[in-house]
């Protein structure tokens, strides 16, 4: 996996085998299932994390609506459904330990997995990085 560097992704980079959202979500679809989680440029925006709430396995999700909220004890940001789809899965690692979401995005700290039925408008990395250089962003 090589990261697309960028002068604004310094050292976290952004996966190229991931697709992202003009919100700071990636997913990774295998075959009808798709991982979510947010990306390294969001969580360092936040801060620490220290909560989440993320949608119950079961429950629907649409593309582009909020699903969840992820948190740190100075602000909190909604999390956005990159695809609509019904959700598999919550990351079960995230309810004792919210912070593997700021060591490993791109890994160990998925969010949530979802049956995939629509997928409104993801980004390439290279698209993505290109965003948040333009919005001077460190998403």
């Amino acid at each position: 996996m090589t990261p697309v560097t960028s002068p604004r992704a310094g050292a976290l980079g952004v996966p190229r085998h991931l697709r992202y959202t003009w919100d700071p979500e990636w997913l990774i679809v295998d075959g009808g299932n798709a991982t979510v989680g947010v990306t390294a440029f969001a969580v360092q925006a936040l801060g620490e994390v220290a909560r989440l709430t993320l949608p119950a396995p079961g429950t629907w999700v649409e593309a582009g609506e909020a699903c969840g909220e992820i948190g740190s004890p100075a602000a909190a940001s909604a999390v956005y459904a990159p695809a609509s789809g019904e959700v598999l899965e919550v990351n079960p690692a995230l309810a004792e330990d919210p912070g593997i979401v700021n060591s490993a995005p791109y890994t160990a700290g998925w969010l949530f997995r979802l049956r995939v039925e629509n997928i409104a408008g993801a980004l390439t990395a290279e698209a993505y990085a290109a965003y948040c250089d333009t919005r001077g962003d460190r998403r």
